[in-house]
């Protein structure tokens, strides 16, 4: 049977979920029943992809207080793992892409803070965070995550800190990408930068019920939705991709996420977006007609590869992601 004939419709047009959820952390157990939860919901809806953020299924900020040892406890294989296994019967039943964070544990040792894509095909795509960087523990990937979706539909992944990077959008566009998996854990961080994001006192997450108002104004302002209109769009944009952005939301150890799971179409515009203070899913219908002649795509066409050779080649500034944020960790002990 024919991919067209099996999920049939799905070629011009794709119906994409973006979930955002608080997870418990190390409750592998737990946040799986959210997964699920949100899949079954989708399914109703007729929806073909769905994304869920960042290490949502082992939690993500109290990693960073792990051991290697209690690191590797809570990291399983990918694709052969319980994890990816269920993922994977979950979007055969429902004939849903899904793709959802763990901690990978790979077959040389080391470890990964990796997205898992199920297919209902029964393929898996996999992408390794370029930028990995809440434990010294975890190992960054070195490769770009680009594959052909059984909808008809090329996908891209990068988690989080990669979509910073503007080098990592274009590179995953230039391999094909049509859409953008774009899972997080951010918002409501401490970015180091007073002109940038930064924490959101936890007791205005704990008083929301009773001004409301005041944690709207944080999710909304320059430590959420704010910051992230500063340049998500012009990833979509300038890229020609259709963008969707996953998150946490709520407290995630001393932080606390801000959530705003959204879709963007390939000229920067919200297509469908939650502000809400808590788990929620959006769902919206992606027409591949609008990349025929966007800028995004119409830019990349005008390019002059042979002129740009200097991005590739090292200034010496260059810091790993592990390095410059480890002033949190405590020193790593004593193995001699």
């Amino acid at each position: 049977m024919s991919v067209e004939s099996e999920f049939p419709g799905t070629q011009r047009r794709l119906r994409v979920a973006s979930v955002q959820f608080q997870h418990l952390p190390g409750d592998k157990a737990a946040n799986l029943g959210v997964v699920y939860r949100f899949v079954r919901q989708a399914a109703e809806q007729g929806v073909q992809v769905i994304c869920f953020p960042e290490c949502c299924i082992t939690g993500y900020w109290h990693l960073r207080h792990l051991t290697d040892d209690q690191l590797r406890c809570l990291a399983e294989p990918v694709f052969d793992g319980p994890a990816s296994q269920v993922l994977g019967q979950w979007s055969r039943d429902y004939g849903m892409t899904i793709g959802a964070g763990l901690i990978e544990s790979a077959p040389d040792g080391a470890l990964y803070n990796t997205y898992v894509v199920a297919m209902p095909d029964g393929r898996f795509a996999r992408h390794r965070k370029l930028h990995a960087f809440v434990s010294r523990y975890l190992s960054s990937g070195n490769e770009f995550t680009v594959f052909d979706t059984p909808h008809g539909w090329r996908a891209g992944v990068l988690i989080c800190y990669d979509n910073n990077i503007v080098e990592n959008l274009r590179a995953t566009a230039l391999e094909g990408a049509e859409i953008l998996l774009a899972p997080h854990q951010t918002g409501g961080c401490d970015s180091g930068s007073p002109h940038a994001m930064s924490v959101i006192d936890r007791a205005v997450w704990d008083n929301r019920h009773s001004d409301p108002a005041a944690l709207e104004a944080e999710l909304l302002g320059d430590k959420g939705r704010g910051w992230l209109m500063r340049w998500l769009p012009s990833r979509a944009h300038d890229n020609g991709l259709f963008l969707v952005f996953s998150n946490g939301v709520g407290p995630d150890d001393n932080e606390v996420r801000t959530g705003n799971a959204m879709i963007l179409d390939p000229y920067g515009r919200i297509l469908v977006e939650t502000c809400k203070a808590g788990d929620d899913m959006v769902v919206a219908d992606l027409d591949r007609a609008l990349r025929d002649r966007c800028t995004g795509v119409r830019w990349m066409r005008a390019r002059r590869p042979e002129l740009y050779h200097r991005l590739s080649v090292p200034t010496g500034r260059e810091e790993d992601t592990r390095t410059v944020r480890f002033d949190h960790l405590p020193p790593e002990p004593d193995k001699s």
